[in-house]
């Protein structure tokens, strides 16, 4: 007994300072790369929705998280903004001198975001739509229950039933907030409202039993190999959860935004928001992390539009095509051929899909020589879930999580056949896959010497520009040796010109949304489905469209520089892990980043 007493108090004695070390490591003063851990996990804990997408708690068996929806009441959003600025006060409270070269690069980084968000929380909180046609709540979520939640066992399965329940509560929450913006007259367009309100009605209106809720968990189901009866038990619970909360959680919602519709005008830009010029200027900056103006960023892509248009032309004059037509009819036509065009019905679509993951393969066995490091998870191409593909845009990608469960997701939209032409499909794959999002995102996510907030960073300008700047190095190094895969390219990258162009008209100019449109058919031979839908995410999604020009053309003039400065010494593998390896980041930092590279390079011995 006395050894057993004895043992239970050296028992209590460990808990009691493992009480006193978590008290400390949560509530005290760290070493900084700790602080920079401590303060996202701090972040991270408020949103169970983003713990399930990085899966760094399932991986040890914690699922505390698994069956709550995040809170978007306006209560825990001011919490959110305190959090913050306790946040940044205490990084400031550290020396920055006396930091290595890599706490100081995550510092700045740090400082920079963290100052951005907090300008951004205190004038222009409430200047965006949460409810879009893009990627608002009301897609979002379907979509997150079906690609994230994951169903390995019972627990699992009720945890899904769980948040089916909890639909309800969330969206009144979000009502606060809508509330609050009509009074502030900041209403989406009436394009915006009617494209989610036919959306939300055709998503209420679907049997339960066929909606993308109850048919994923069915597929969970079956893949977890979970009892039948338990199946048929789960199955029916979630019927009666998509018919009795999810399913009025949408009505309200639905209701609320058919009495907001009158309000509402057709004015596409955000210039109409209160202080509408200075919020652009603001999410521009945040976006491209540059302090370019509207009126250079629309100059600019002005002059790159003219450019690549003369490189498309001559494209087409060597393939016998009358160069000097008007350039979006000629593209369309081009696209319509049928050598370039897949049969419009599942089988085509199926191609589609397989085709994408050729190209991958092949790329991915050709890249040793350009990089000295390749993602250890893969890529999956899958489609774009029917229920949203009319709305979304021609792609996307979604990382892998971090345990490292599945792999990289690169989406594919297939709702209009016409919009994947044949040509174009080489530079999709490279921008949304391999060298673009997913060799960069999932390398950055396994720098396990980086503190987490590197490994995840959400610098725009930087992930898009990397994927555009991958379009054309797959070019540069012989990936796309027929002509009309480099007019992909050439589209592609015309498309992101036109987007400088477009963005800063909407916001800046005031073009309307019909005026805009017009322009990105005529300049870029998009299929008129894309061209809509580019146009109408850049109205419900200001400034983060210019981000890709902008980051493709500062990493080129960086490599341009490196070659420059170090001649023969120049090696493109260095300098593309040297991009790399360090995680997405501002462009400014970017380039003190391979400055430093450049300088150490010089001052080896040859």
């Amino acid at each position: 007994m006395r050894i057993v007493a004895k043992l239970g108090k050296i028992f209590l004695g460990l808990m009691a300072v493992i009480s006193v070390a978590a008290v400390y490591l949560w509530y005290g003063r760290l070493p900084i790369d700790w602080f920079f851990n401590r303060a996202l996990v701090q972040m991270t804990l408020e949103s169970p929705e983003t713990l399930s997408q990085l899966r760094f708690l399932e991986s040890v068996g914690i699922k505390f998280h698994q069956d709550e929806l995040d809170d978007a009441s306006l209560e825990v959003q001011e919490r959110q903004i305190k959090k913050i600025r306790a946040i940044h006060a205490e990084l400031r409270s550290y020396e920055r001198a006396d930091l290595t070269e890599q706490q100081k690069i995550t510092y700045d980084m740090a400082d920079w975001f963290l100052a951005r968000m907090l300008a951004a929380a205190d004038r222009f909180r409430f200047h965006n739509y949460p409810v879009n046609q893009l990627f608002g709540e009301q897609n979002a979520f379907p979509s997150f229950m079906e690609a994230t939640h994951q169903i390995h066992g019972v627990r699992d399965a009720d945890d899904y039933l769980a948040r089916l329940s909890k639909v309800g509560v969330k969206w009144a929450q979000m009502l606060e907030g809508l509330k609050v913006r009509e009074q502030k007259r900041i209403i989406p367009p009436t394009f915006v409202i009617e494209k989610v309100l036919a959306e939300m009605r055709a998503f209420v209106a679907t049997p339960a039993k066929d909606n993308i809720l109850y048919v994923s968990l069915a597929k969970k189901l079956r893949e977890a190999k979970l009892d039948q009866d338990e199946q048929k038990r789960i199955l029916a619970s979630a019927q009666q959860r998509i018919e009795g909360d999810v399913y009025p959680a949408y009505e309200t919602l639905i209701a609320y935004f058919a009495k907001l519709q009158p309000k509402s005008n057709q004015d596409a830009g955000v210039w109409k928001l209160p202080e509408g010029d200075a919020f652009y200027a603001d999410i521009l900056e945040l976006h491209t992390t540059s302090t370019l103006t509207p009126d250079k960023i629309h100059a600019l892509g002005l002059s790159e539009v003219a450019r690549i248009q003369a490189e498309m032309r001559s494209v087409l004059t060597s393939q016998g095509y009358d160069g000097t037509r008007p350039l979006g009819d000629l593209i369309r036509g081009i696209a319509e051929e049928p050598r370039f065009a897949f049969s419009d019905d599942a089988a085509g679509r199926q191609q589609i899909l397989a085709q994408y993951t050729t190209i991958i393969d092949e790329v991915s066995r050709g890249l040793g020589k350009y990089f000295k490091r390749q993602p250890k998870l893969g890529v999956e191409v899958e489609r774009v879930p029917v229920f949203k593909e009319k709305t979304a845009p021609g792609a996307y990608y979604n990382p892998p999580p971090f345990d490292g469960s599945k792999s990289g997701v690169f989406y594919a939209n297939l709702y209009d056949i016409r919009a994947t032409p044949k040509f174009g499909m080489r530079t999709l794959a490279y921008h949304e896959a391999v060298p673009g999002h997913h060799m960069q995102i999932a390398l950055a996510q396994e720098q396990s010497d980086l503190p987490l907030f590197r490994r995840m960073a959400p610098f725009t300008a930087y992930t898009e520009g990397w994927a555009l700047y991958a379009e054309r190095l797959a070019w540069e190094v012989g990936f796309q040796k027929d002509p009309f895969d480099n007019l992909g390219r050439l589209q592609a990258e015309l498309m992101r010109a036109v987007r400088l162009v477009v963005d800063t008209g909407l916001h800046k100019k005031r073009w309307t949304r019909e005026q805009t449109i017009d322009y990105m058919a005529a300049n870029t031979g998009l299929a008129m489905t894309d061209v809509v839908a580019e146009v109408e995410r850049y109205i419900v999604m200001p400034g983060q469209a210019c981000s890709y020009k902008l980051g493709m053309l500062e990493l080129l003039r960086l490599r341009e520089n490196a070659k420059a400065q170090l001649g023969s010494r120049f090696d493109l593998r260095e300098f593309h892990d040297v991009v790399l390896r360090n995680g997405a980041m501002p462009l400014f930092i970017l380039e003190r980043v391979v400055k430093d590279w450049i300088d150490e390079t010089k001052s080896k011995v040859s």
